[in-house]
């Protein structure tokens, strides 16, 4: 509004008197924690990188040319694979190493980068030069200290400048090389005319491994077979050096696993980003199986997933863990294909029991899931169920909304299960809010997600359901993010219409796709900001009150026919 009127005239104001249109937030997104097989690229160890495709996974956490699956197992890249597989889109990993703590340390051959000959025999073979004072091994390796070797084409060394007239140029026999060693695109070090030849005249090339002693970030050895120095000759191209994988003492697992909040590693580091909506830790069921963590350790990082899922200070708890069912005995399994050492449906009650945590915030599944083992020949390996879960919340979200509750749905990916429940057993564990993968082979159905339930107390019926508690949180984060601008906005009745109307209409629209029940949106929910709620002393305070009641739709859990028989001749 202009303060002065002076001159006659028509003054065009602009006035924002309407309501605020209010979009919802994303519940979609998963936070994943694990071993991986590599951690490269812009990828960190123990740090959360966004990945939005299987191609991205492979590239912050497989070799050069791999499947992304590990040696030993690791069941994240299974679970990270299932989310995808399962509707699911953008994600969070933390790789928490690329082998099992306690794991023996390598031999600098074992991890040394090869370089190949042209016929792919090999011809030489490159470390990162460590630290010669403590020859520790990096605590910490991290992509970015990966270099780079490139191998490219090269010449003997021209004549020197006294040699005599009639001298010719050396012949070029093919087997010069020039070596760069590079940091991205920088270059580090440049060696020119290089021979495998060991016995090389210096004026006219220079033996590479002598040369390259003097590399302050390499140390190059010679693996090649016999044969001329031509043969031997590195092929033309890019090798990346890596430092030696961190491989953590057994004692040091349950820490790194954890992480730290403030410095944005593991579980808790997952907890820092903000659009991550539902977490999953399959790993820690590998950790328990090769006997790295007791069950109590196990326990206690479940713990503290659920704990950190209800306590989102200051905003609304939004958040939800998907835990998985650990197996009966601890110890090395070596068999991890089709194990007879699943729990069986009263086990898996009983270990519930033992754990004795619940929490409208957490989900369970049962039973671990059959997919296939690209590192066996494609044979079955049986996983914990959390990644493809959570996919498919995501492709529910997506296809019918978050008020659906996600289940009668197809897991993708499945071959088979670790346990076929049946009706009965069901029976013992649904009430526990374990929610069942069955077999319906009987009804041609195949395998079907048949529960739907959190892990809250049993008796805390309304907030029994995924799909309502997810629905809720959806709500208070929507509103939360969506009404910022009522900050510091004048408390008076102008505002209260307001932001009344702006609640209204999100509340409305979600009454319109089904989320809410009720037959009007007045039967749906209501919206109070006046002048009972906010009287003159608070808002001589700042604050300004608004009172929400939502009714969401519940799942038909039960579905019940009453049939009897009818005459109509009796009416």
């Amino acid at each position: 509004m202009a303060l002065d009127y002076f001159a006659p005239g028509v003054y065009v104001e602009e006035v924002d008197r309407g309501s605020r249109p209010m979009d919802g937030i994303s519940m979609s997104v998963a936070g994943f924690v694990g071993f991986t097989e590599d951690v490269r690229g812009d990828a960190e160890l123990f740090k959360p990188i966004m990945v939005t495709n299987w191609k991205q996974y492979l590239e912050c956490f497989g070799k050069p040319g791999s499947d992304g699956f590990t040696s030993f197992g690791a069941y994240l890249p299974f679970t990270v694979q299932g989310w995808f597989l399962n509707g699911g889109g953008r994600c969070w990993v933390v790789s928490i190493g690329t082998k099992l703590p306690g794991s023996q340390q390598l031999s600098p051959e074992e991890y040394s980068s090869k370089l190949l000959t042209s016929s792919g025999k090999p011809s030489l073979s490159a470390n990162l030069k460590l630290p010669e004072a403590t020859g520790a091994i990096p605590a910490l390796p991290a992509s970015g200290s990966r270099l780079a070797i490139s191998i490219l084409e090269s010449e003997p060394k021209p004549l020197a400048e006294d040699a005599p007239e009639d001298a010719q140029p050396t012949l070029n026999t093919g087997e010069y090389f020039t070596l760069i060693v590079r940091d991205g695109d920088e270059i580090l070090e440049r060696y020119d005319h290089l021979s495998m030849n060991p016995q090389a005249q210096t004026e006219i090339a220079d033996y590479v491994v002598e040369v390259l002693e003097a590399s302050e970030y390499v140390a190059i050895a010679d693996i090649s077979q016999s044969g001329q120095p031509l043969s031997r000759r590195p092929s033309n191209g890019s090798y990346e050096v890596a430092p030696p994988p961190y491989i953590a003492s057994t004692e040091n697992a349950m820490r790194d696993l954890q992480g730290q909040r403030d410095e944005r590693t593991g579980v808790q580091g997952i907890f820092e980003v903000d659009e991550v909506s539902m977490i999953a830790c399959p790993d820690l069921m590998l950790c328990y199986q090769e006997g790295i963590m007791g069950l109590d350790q196990v326990h206690g990082v479940m713990e503290m997933m659920l704990s950190m899922c209800e306590n989102s200070f200051p905003g609304p708890a939004y958040r939800m863990a998907v835990l998985d069912a650990p197996p009966v005995k601890p110890g090395k399994n070596e068999n991890r294909a089709v194990s007879p050492e699943l729990q069986k449906p009263q086990d898996v009650a009983t270990w519930l029991s033992m754990f004795n945590r619940r929490s409208m915030f957490g989900a369970l599944y049962y039973p671990w899931i059959q997919v296939a083992n690209p590192r066996n020949g494609g044979r079955p390996i049986l996983i914990p169920p959390s990644g493809h879960m959570m996919g498919m919340w995501c492709r529910t979200d997506q296809e019918r909304g978050i008020f659906k509750a996600p289940a009668n749905d197809t897991p993708r990916g499945v071959i088979g299960l670790g346990y076929e429940t049946n009706m009965r057993e069901q029976e013992l564990l649904n009430p526990l809010g374990i929610n069942c993968i069955r077999n319906f082979a009987n009804y041609n159905r195949g395998f079907k997600v048949w529960g739907a339930r959190t892990l809250v107390e049993p008796d805390n019926v309304q907030w029994r359901y995924i799909s309502v508690r997810r629905l809720m949180s959806y709500i208070e984060k929507s509103i939360e993010i969506g009404t910022q601008w009522v900050v510091f906005e004048p408390n008076d009745q102008d505002l209260w219409a307001r932001v009344t109307r702006t609640v209204s209409n999100f509340l409305e629209r979600l009454w319109r796709e089904g989320a809410l029940f009720g037959g009007s949106p007045g039967e749906s929910f209501f919206v109070k900001c006046d002048a009972s709620l906010n009287t003159p002393e608070t808002m001589m305070l700042g604050r300004l009150y608004i009172e929400i009641g939502v009714c969401p739709v519940r799942p038909a859990e039960f579905v019940i026919f009453r049939i009897s028989q009818w005459d109509p001749s009796q009416q």
